[in-house]
This record gives structure tokens, sequence and C-alpha cells, in this order.
């Protein structure tokens, strides 16, 4: 190869702007990202200061996008909140982040038992705690999976039928 051959070497702002072409990315990531390419830290530093004084760069709006995409897939405000802050959102920005989506957290809570177990109710109490632990890991607060999961569990007297 001669040394014409090769491609000019990519500038971090233009490698970062090529990433957020393709979707919203975090302050953080973006740095992460650019560090993996082997780019001077400096020059990134320099290059994300300008995309967000460009506005082609911003954690609020990122954030935005996160919390709406994981509500619309069915987690809760715990694993959205650590999630955020793993993408280096402060975590009381985090949570007003989520609570501006006014999610109504037990009717998300329903449709996702109903996606995912039918309208049938929990025949016994392990079945109930098994869906009860998979509502946990997906990041809702145990009062609400409580509820949740208990008006759709079979009564002591139902099962008798």
């Amino acid at each position: 190869m001669s040394g014409s051959d090769k491609k000019p070497a990519t500038s971090a702002y233009d490698k970062a702007l090529g990433l957020l072409v393709r979707r919203e990315h975090s302050a953080r990531e973006l740095q992460s990202k650019l560090a993996r390419k082997g780019l001077d830290a400096g020059e990134s530093a320099r290059a994300l200061a300008d995309l967000r004084a460009q506005d082609y760069q911003s954690d609020a709006r990122f954030g935005e996008m996160l919390v709406r995409t994981r509500i619309a897939g069915g987690y809760g405000p715990r694993r959205i909140l650590a999630e955020l802050r793993q993408h280096g959102i402060a975590g009381s920005v985090a949570q007003a982040l989520i609570d501006a989506a006014e999610p109504d957290w037990p009717a998300l809570l329903r449709n996702l038992v109903r996606r995912r177990y039918g309208a049938r109710p929990a025949a016994s109490l392990a079945e109930r705690s098994r869906r009860a632990a998979f509502l946990l890991r997906r990041g809702f607060d145990a009062h609400t999976v409580q509820s949740v999961t208990r008006a759709h569990s079979l009564k002591p007297s139902d099962e008798l039928d």
C-alpha cells in the first residue's frame, strides 16, 4: 500500500458526530467510545464541549429518550434510574426525567403481567412469587408489585371451583 491509499485520520469531533447521527448518546458514553478508539482525551473533551455547545449532544435529551424507551419496554423506575446513573446522569436529574414522563406504574405493571402471562391468574403461591420476582428484576417497587400480583392471583375459594 502506498501512503496515498491510507484513510485520513478521523477527528474526535467527526467520530462523535458520526455516533450521534445514529442515536442519542450521553456525554459519558461518547467519551468512553472515543477513548476505546484510541483518540486523545483532550481532543475528545474539546469535541464533546463543541457538540454540547452546538446542541448536537444533550444529556437531557438522551435521558428523555432512554426513559421513554425503557417505560415502553416494560421497565420500572428503579431500573431506569440505575441505567441513567450508569450513563452519567445525576440522580436528581434522572429522577426528574422519570417524573416528567408521568408514567402510570400500576397500569404499566398490569399490562406487562397480561402480556407476559396472559389473562390467567397465578394458580399458586409459587407462581405468584415467580411473577413478583420477575417484576422486581424489571425495576418495579415492592409495594406496587405486591398489589398487582395479588390482584392477578386466584383467591383460595376460587381454587376449589
